[in-house]
């Protein structure tokens, strides 16, 4: 009574999905406690909107669009990416002061374990994505950002591209995570990861007419369809279709998942 099989053949159990809630809501117990990581993963995002955004805005536009709006969704990724690989670094400390091997004593498989991380990063950086949201409305309402719309179906729109890219994101994190063993070292890791992925995913200039050797990077890049995506759905401005940028996102993700959940099978404490 009380089991599932999973489609890898594993039981999940009714402790399974006890473990999970406990997981997720220790994440977002200790996310609360710690006001200055939610000030300073909302704070760096600004900076760029507000100073790179509104110097470079005084002499680009693309689009009709003026250079802060266009940058907008690209901060919205920018914002998600430090915060969900970053929380791989969680792992590393767990690993250290010996939390996991107490979590892994429970009944809980390594899969349920994997899944509650998921879950408890991903819903820290949609918090953090969801203020970032109401500051860009704020921010349109008052002249700030223009040529953005915050309408029912382009937030509904850009909160599912959020999701699915923080899924994908935290998985990454979680996966260098279970294979490091100092947090600098998942730091330097990481930093030659993340810079990359938001500097080539066309967050801060258009995809189109790239250089040929940098065509490349940019389109193999997963950031790049999700600022695509976003905006599309929040500034009219897109390269590809909704559907494939969703499509290519919800690929990564699933993919990120089940290396995630293969390389925590193979984690050593």
């Amino acid at each position: 009574m009380g089991r599932k099989s999973d489609a890898r053949g594993e039981e999940v159990t009714v402790s399974d999905l006890k473990g999970i809630y406990a997981l997720w809501y220790r994440e977002v117990k200790v996310f609360q406690r710690e006001r200055s990581r939610v000030v300073s993963s909302i704070i760096n995002p600004l900076l760029w909107l507000l100073i790179i955004g509104g110097g470079l805005g005084s002499v680009l536009s693309f689009g009709g669009v003026n250079y802060q709006s266009f940058i907008y969704p690209g901060v919205l990724v920018q914002a998600a990416l430090f915060s969900a690989v970053f929380f791989g670094v969680y792992i590393v400390w767990d690993k250290k002061i010996d939390f996991l091997k107490e979590v892994l004593v429970s009944p809980m498989s390594r899969t349920s374990i994997f899944i509650g991380k998921i879950l408890g990063g991903s819903t820290d950086t949609l918090l953090q994505s969801f203020i970032l949201l109401i500051v860009g409305y704020l921010f349109e309402a008052t002249g700030i950002l223009t040529g953005i719309t915050f309408s029912l179906l382009s937030v509904a729109l850009s909160i599912v591209f959020l999701v699915m890219t923080t899924i994908g994101l935290v998985s990454i994190g979680l996966i260098i995570g279970s294979q490091m063993e100092s947090p600098e070292g998942f730091q330097l890791v990481v930093s030659f990861l993340i810079f990359p992925m938001f500097f080539l995913s066309g967050a801060l200039f258009p995809i189109e007419n790239l250089p040929g050797w940098l065509s490349p990077f940019v389109m193999f890049n997963p950031a790049t369809y999700s600022v695509d995506g976003l905006r599309g759905t929040l500034v009219g401005l897109n390269r590809f279709s909704l559907g494939l940028d969703f499509l290519v996102i919800t690929a990564f993700s699933v993919v990120m998942i089940l290396i995630g959940t293969y390389a925590f099978r193979k984690m050593r404490l």
